[in-house]
């Protein structure tokens, strides 16, 4: 009796635990196709943002030269790094860990600006500079994120505090595959233009380019954000899904469990009854 009323109480605790997963997994999914669609909606963007600011930069002379294209002697890096604030999310905070640990273990000389809570820790544990973090967040990442972070990245790479911006972050390849990355933000390095495509410019290419190279900094700010976002959901939904098949498999065989032991209990409750009817009919 004991075993059985124990039985119950994990078939009833594995059943909720299928419940809150399912539950997880739907707004997941509810979540995935809006991240998913403004992820890729945002690459062509920056790839064509990043393509016009070179037309525009071979249009200059050889010598002209932004900040955000000066390299500068100071050899430490400011690394900002994306992850989600929760977990539950199958492999990809692990992965993104390891990432980070890989990368500061070749690339000691480094300070650290962090979204979201799941990595903080292990920047601390690495005894690394954490200028500054913020949260994450758990809806679509809105472009007044970028802002702050946009302004610290100014004050340190124009400042000549670091030589160079990476970002770290996971990019979404499908809903079953996300992948860590690394991405160098600046100083900006263009790919050498032969001829610009185009012969035209409004205002005049010296005035331009600032502003696009501004704006190209903001943009692959935020479509990295976009691609953690995306990420996050994806392999959220897919952990959840895996996590409520599990719990009903365990609820099925508790529940086969069970039933085979009160089937059990009932035979020898017949049984009993049966040998005690004997015994009376023949006393």
């Amino acid at each position: 009796m004991a075993n059985l009323l124990s039985l119950k109480r994990r078939i009833r605790a594995a059943s909720n635990v299928s419940k809150t997963t399912k539950a997880m997994q739907t707004i997941a999914v509810s979540k995935l196709k809006k991240a998913q669609d403004a992820a890729m909606a945002g690459r062509p963007y920056v790839e064509k943002l990043s393509s016009i600011s070179s037309n525009v930069l071979a249009r200059l002379s050889s010598k002209y030269m932004h900040e955000y294209m000066r390299k500068n002697e100071n050899n430490k890096s400011l690394i900002v790094i994306f992850s989600p604030d929760k977990g539950l999310c199958g492999g990809l905070v692990t992965n993104l860990i390891r990432e980070i640990i890989n990368f500061d273990s070749q690339n000691g000389n480094n300070i650290y600006l962090t979204v979201g809570k799941k990595t903080e820790s292990v920047v601390a544990n690495l005894r690394k500079e954490i200028i500054a973090s913020f949260k994450f967040g758990t809806t679509l990442p809105s472009f007044d994120l970028v802002l702050p972070i946009v302004k610290i990245i100014d004050e340190y790479f124009l400042g000549q505090k670091v030589s160079s911006v990476k970002i770290i972050s996971t990019n979404f390849l499908s809903v079953f595959s996300q992948k860590p990355k690394i991405v160098d933000v600046l100083p900006i390095d263009f790919p050498s233009v032969e001829s610009a495509s185009f012969s035209l410019f409004e205002p005049s290419p010296e005035k331009l380019l600032p502003s696009l190279l501004r704006h190209l900094l903001e943009m692959t700010v935020y479509q990295n954000l976009l691609e953690s976002y995306a990420s996050e959901q994806g392999s959220r939904m897919v952990a959840m899904q895996n996590a409520t098949d599990n719990a009903l498999e365990i609820v099925q065989d508790l529940q086969l469990e069970y039933n085979k032991g009160r089937q059990e209990k009932i035979t020898n409750e017949i049984l009993d009854i049966g040998s005690a009817v004997f015994t009376f009919a023949y006393e």
